[in-house]
């Protein structure tokens, strides 16, 4: 058994089950590495190191989208085992690199639980079919909460079973892993990043977003500037942005004619 306690073991499991859930609900983005890691770091006392781990899986997790019948890396099994490896390996920031590495892996892994759970969920399907066609809907709601429990349980039950692995093991594991394996995964996991933030920006490019992201990528690389500095001049340009279009369409003067649109104006030159 791991050195947490047992309040806190409740806690993880309970935030593994709402990331399971959250991967089919898409509500309240539990799945979401940034928020999975950074709630188990809370519960566990590491929240500093969650917050790491999840802003460095966000990043190679951008990349990550169902196209066609192509099915995404599961993000909410790579978010809480990595975390979870994390918290038991006991290095705190440190260890981020190699819990990075294990949860590129666990990631491809959860495809085959996504898979046995969606393959169990079919018959419900056909049981809820019978019920809609009795009028019985009560019955459908309570199908169709047991379906999505079953999509938590698919992240809860792996997240007990590694809270169960004695501390020391996950340590020495981790220590035993070679230099070769963790950088190799880190620039992998760089790649990816890059990869992620392309498709981002694919579906996104127009005219409008371009200015922005030539202004922030020249922005970036001023080295005195902090992530809080970016993000306030990113604020402030959306602010901006927001108040121009409404400049655009409301009236000036006596005559009662709308102004013309001026960040409208700016863009057409292009």
């Amino acid at each position: 058994m791991s050195d947490l306690n047992f309040i806190q073991v409740i806690l993880v499991v309970a935030v593994a089950f709402l990331a399971g859930m959250e991967g089919i609900l898409d509500e309240f983005q539990f799945h979401q590495p940034l928020v999975a890691c950074t709630l188990i770091g809370l519960v566990t006392g590491n929240l500093e190191a969650g917050i790491m781990l999840g802003g460095s899986l966000q990043m190679i997790a951008l990349g990550w989208a169902n196209i066609g019948a192509a099915v995404a890396p599961d993000a909410a099994l790579a978010s809480v085992a990595a975390a979870i490896i994390l918290v038991l390996g006991g290095q705190g920031a440190a260890g981020i690199p190699s819990a990075i590495a294990i949860a590129i892996p666990l990631a491809v892994a959860g495809l085959f639980l996504t898979m046995v759970v969606r393959t169990l969920a079919v018959p419900l399907v056909h049981i809820m079919d019978a019920a809609a066609e009795e009028g019985n809907y009560r019955k459908i709601e309570v199908l169709q909460i047991l379906a999505i429990c079953m999509q938590g349980v698919r992240i809860a039950i792996p997240a007990a079973a590694l809270l169960f692995i004695p501390a020391s093991v996950v340590q020495s594991g981790l220590e035993s892993m070679p230099a070769w394996l963790t950088e190799g995964m880190a620039i992998g996991g760089g790649m990816v990043v890059a990869v992620g933030y392309a498709l981002v920006i694919n579906m996104m490019a127009n005219k409008e977003v371009w200015p922005f992201f030539i202004l922030g990528f020249v922005v970036a690389a001023i080295t005195d500037l902090t992530l809080i500095g970016i993000g306030a001049i990113g604020v402030a340009l959306a602010l901006i942005y927001l108040n121009l279009s409404k400049m655009g369409g409301s009236s000036t003067g006596g005559g009662g004619g709308n102004a013309s649109d001026p960040l409208g104006d700016i863009l057409n030159d292009y």
